[in-house]
């Protein structure tokens, strides 16, 4: 097993030239999903995919079409009494704008030191690269696969991925698997490799209260209707204690008690209070005092305000009593919390506390559960032995404050756990301006999953 490892490795590194190449021509294509113009250019980038799939030794490749964007899928499946490894990525990248930001063009890739620079070569268009580049590594030096393996990358995540759940649930057979491998995470540095276990799920919601049928002047009416905008902000202020904790009965029944080996794990990473006070610019952090930062991102629950609107918001001057006032809120859930739950125990709160001097309505959104892994898992551990095999040090593991909805309903749907990893790096800048991707720690993210594909046959036969 060490000498297959040590061959397709050393094929890999021969072959830097050919992914990078493979990596330009992939990013050279403007996959942007929001908007129809790019129509055609996401059926190109679908194209290159299944290209790609071909070319790393994958078969049955087929080009799903959604009213939306398509889903391309293939597999491998001659690895007898061997597990199924199902890879999910996608294809779509964010808008560019603001296009004047950029330093060099978005859709023109270029090298710069040791980045490569361009829209999607970090999310995630160069973690797809990357695990085609294993895949081409191993089959180029055995002419097989350890494991069996399917793919799946879809081309709407960009977009909250609303075709693909419906796609999972209706080819439930096909994409069967005993894990999935989800590359569209990322590490905490160069030197840190990092394995996410645990990714917070996410509901929407919207809250408007209403008060006098049009807007009123402040000084006739002031002190005899209750302002629609001050009703708003006192229910939402009433949402938090004084150290951060949602007071909405029954929020955290269902939120998982942190083990002390757990906690231990978590301590390990760097991510103290100063490294979020240097990543926000805020000038305190905020939360529940019973847990670190780290913990508080990843393990705890939360509901925020993400966006208010009420009167009058011109420059200058208009002394109004608004008809009404609106928020938009949301709450990032962990395991065993679900969506449809928080949305009945928020608006059972709100019809106990707003008063009857407004009237309201909360417009729910729907949302995406939590996931959760066992770092102990097989797939795990495998891919934790490769991460160390090629950084030389023990991987961190990290419960992340996003959301990756499709983990969840893979989870749910196909009864399978995610391994979470990725060669990104914090400051990649993705969605952003001069999207970039540091290529030493990409070629080794290459290394360790080949090393994964391996290992991942011994662990599950030990």
């Amino acid at each position: 097993m060490p000498d297959q490892i040590d061959q397709a490795i050393i094929y890999a590194r021969n072959h830097h030239s050919d992914f990078l190449s493979e990596l330009k021509d992939f990013v050279s294509i403007p996959s942007v999903s929001t908007t129809p113009e790019y129509k055609q250019e996401m059926e190109k980038a679908a194209h290159k995919v299944a290209q790609m799939a071909s070319s790393a030794g994958l078969e049955n490749i087929q080009i799903y079409p959604t009213s939306g964007h398509p889903i391309v899928f293939g597999e491998w499946l001659h690895a007898k009494n061997q597990p199924t490894i199902l890879i999910y990525g996608h294809y779509d990248v964010q808008p560019v704008d603001p296009v004047d930001l950029w330093e060099t063009p978005p859709f023109q890739p270029s090298l710069r030191d040791q980045y490569f620079l361009g829209r999607g070569a970090s999310d995630m268009k160069g973690q797809i690269v990357a695990v085609f580049a294993a895949l081409q590594s191993i089959r180029h030096t055995t002419g097989s696969f350890p494991v069996n393996i399917k793919l799946m990358i879809e081309g709407e995540e960009e977009i909250g991925s609303p075709h693909l759940r419906t796609f999972i649930e209706d080819h439930r057979s096909m994409l069967s698997c005993d894990v999935s491998l989800n590359p569209d995470a990322g590490m905490i540095a160069p030197d840190l490799p990092t394995l996410v276990y645990a990714l917070r799920g996410l509901v929407f919601f919207e809250l408007k209260v209403f008060g006098p049928e049009h807007d009123l002047h402040s000084g006739v009416f002031g002190g005899v209707v209750h302002n629609p905008a001050q009703a708003l902000c006192e229910i939402i202020a009433s949402m938090h204690d004084e150290n951060g904790r949602i007071t909405i009965p029954g929020f955290y029944d269902h939120v998982r008690t942190l083990s002390l080996e757990e906690r231990e794990e978590l301590s390990r990473l760097p991510m103290g209070e100063d490294y979020y006070l240097q990543q926000t610019g805020a000038p305190q952090l905020w939360g529940e005092p019973d847990y670190t930062p780290v913990e508080r991102i990843g393990a705890r629950p939360t509901l925020e305000v993400n966006g208010l609107f009420s009167g009058f918001t011109g420059q200058g001057t208009k002394t109004v009593l608004p008809a009404y006032a609106m928020a938009k809120i949301s709450c990032r859930i962990v395991a065993d919390q679900e969506p449809d739950e928080i949305h009945r125990l928020l608006r059972h709160y709100l019809e106990q506390h707003i008063p009857s001097t407004v009237r309201w309505e909360l417009n729910y959104f729907g949302g995406a559960p939590a996931s959760i892994t066992d770092p102990n898992h097989p797939a795990a551990t495998a891919m934790k032995k490769a991460l160390e095999l090629v950084w030389k040090t023990r991987p961190l593991l990290k419960r992340e404050g996003g959301s990756i909805p499709v983990v969840g309903d893979i989870q749910k749907i196909l009864g399978a756990d995610s391994v979470l990893t990725g060669f990104g790096l914090p400051d990649d800048r993705i969605h952003s301006p001069n999207e970039r991707l540091h290529l030493p720690t990409w070629f080794k993210g290459i290394e360790a999953l080949i090393a994964f594909f391996y290992l991942m046959k011994s662990n599950l036969q030990e």
